[in-house]
């Protein structure tokens, strides 16, 4: 049987390197953003219910958050402001399915995303 591994050996190694790739993926900074097919009652919703929970003072005007003035903006960082909070958990991020992990930095400007 050379070159076969036993069931218990493999299914040892896939529980392993699943465990690991799990680490390592929820060790990235990730930040959580709107996901652009949401309708715009579904984004108020969302800044409403996360800014409802945390402190969403960066959205004011005048903040260095505010602009571009649009749903979307607001949203996605009013729901990374939650999702961080909450300990970055993907389902802190579901906003009934409105909500994208990504692990890029949607930082711009003057505002940064925590």
């Amino acid at each position: 049987m050379a070159g076969k591994l036993s069931p218990y050996v493999s299914f040892f190694l896939l529980s392993f390197l699943s465990a690991r790739t799990l680490t390592l993926v929820h060790a990235q900074k990730t930040w959580c953003v709107a996901k652009p097919s949401s309708s715009q009652a579904i984004l108020l919703e969302n800044i409403n219910f996360a800014c409802s929970q945390v402190d969403c003072g960066r959205l004011q005007k005048g903040g260095p958050c505010y602009s571009p003035d649009n749903p979307i903006n607001h949203a996605s960082i009013a729901m990374n402001l939650y999702f961080q909070s909450k300990g970055r958990n993907s389902w802190n991020c579901d906003f009934k399915n409105s909500g994208l992990l990504t692990v890029s930095d949607p930082s711009y400007g003057g505002c940064q995303y925590p």
